[in-house]
């Protein structure tokens, strides 16, 4: 018997998720975002697991490459597009599409004397990260169209920085700031992310680029993922491993952040930070024990938790705890820790047992 800490992947919940995404696309064509090993949750079981996505889109050029090398041929972007001009002629002997959104990419797009291959022109319209400025668009698109490497039409695409926090002036700003400066050139636009796809209607344009909500969670701030109909695909559990008692007065764990105001009934359960649980998940964060919420107790170590179990008379060793996922939102646990679900989904370490429940 090996540690029981898990983390289950539910692809039948990925793909009830595609498809609630899809359809609020209204239309638009989906390019399902998997960087960063699926948002953690596995590249290879989410592209195989997602026929329908019309396009995958990766932070690299080894994460294209996963791609392919799991058998799946669906196009595949690069969103940040190339790091070095030999990645060019990589890339378009793969097969794969390139964002453009520097003045040292375009150098090497126009000494590029290789087959063609789809590019994507990125405008910054606000987010002030990735992208050629409202000034220097119009020279930089005359620059991709003349470099003889692009093939078809190029595509743009922008990123909106506060759809999150549901910014209308913000975030409407931006959507009109991209049409003006697109709309006359005719190729095909990008602007919603997933928080764009659930909550802007006005940014779906032609495609829309969903990341974290098909894993399940809402990019909204304040929302659950089930509040937008989504379902958690990753579920992180694990056990108790003792069950105890301390008497009035004592504290637990290191720096004794916890100390027991009457005697009270607790248990340990094998995960902690070496397997990706928050450390800075505080007194109080909701776990769940044989279906049940209670609260952590205690320092989060390395490879375990405390929980308090004086609302769990019956709960022995060997129990189930969930620490997020199946019937206890991520997001919840990102608030008590102070971040962010998408670092809880990617942080999940390598000694965790990974399962894939719907293949």
């Amino acid at each position: 018997m090996t540690r029981a800490t898990s983390a289950v992947i539910d692809l039948d919940a990925l793909r009830h998720n595609f498809q609630v995404l899809s359809q609020r696309a209204d239309g638009a064509r989906v390019m399902a975002v998997v960087k960063a090993n699926a948002y953690g949750h596995g590249l290879e079981a989410v592209v195989r697991a997602l026929p329908e996505a019309e396009l995958f889109a990766v932070a690299s050029l080894d994460e294209a490459r996963r791609i392919r090398a799991a058998g799946v041929d669906t196009p595949v972007l690069l969103l940040e597009g190339a790091f070095a001009p030999e990645e060019i002629s990589l890339a378009a002997e793969a097969g794969f599409e390139l964002v453009v959104h520097t003045q040292r990419q375009l150098a090497w797009l126009e000494a590029y004397s290789g087959s063609r291959l789809p590019i994507w022109v990125k405008l910054d319209t606000g987010m002030n990260r990735l992208g050629f400025k409202l000034d220097e668009f119009p020279a930089a698109w005359q620059r991709v169209l003349d470099s003889n490497a692009v093939a078809g039409t190029p595509r743009l695409m922008t990123h909106l920085a506060k759809a999150d926090d549901l910014d209308e002036a913000a975030t409407s700003a931006q959507i009109e700031l991209f049409r003006e400066a697109t709309e006359h050139l005719g190729g095909e636009l990008s602007i919603a992310n997933s928080a764009g796809t659930l909550a802007f209607p006005a940014s779906h344009a032609d495609w829309v680029r969903p990341g974290v909500s098909l894993y399940g969670v809402s990019p909204i701030i304040d929302e659950n993922g089930t509040e937008q109909n989504l379902r958690p695909v990753m579920t992180v559990s694990t056990e108790l491993i003792a069950v105890k008692q301390m008497a009035a007065g004592e504290s637990i764990g290191y720096g004794g952040r916890f100390t027991a105001d009457k005697p009270k009934r607790y248990g340990i359960a094998a995960i902690g930070y070496g397997d990706g649980y928050p450390r800075h998940a505080g007194n109080g964060t909701p776990v769940l024990v044989n279906g049940q919420r209670v609260p952590l107790i205690g320092r989060v170590s390395m490879d375990m938790i405390a929980v308090d179990l004086d609302s769990q008379p019956d709960a022995q060793e060997g129990d189930e705890v969930v620490l997020w996922g199946r019937g206890l939102p991520v997001e919840e646990i990102a608030v008590a820790a102070g971040t962010i679900p998408y670092e809880l989904l990617c942080g999940v370490t390598q000694r965790v047992d990974f399962t894939l429940q719907g293949e």
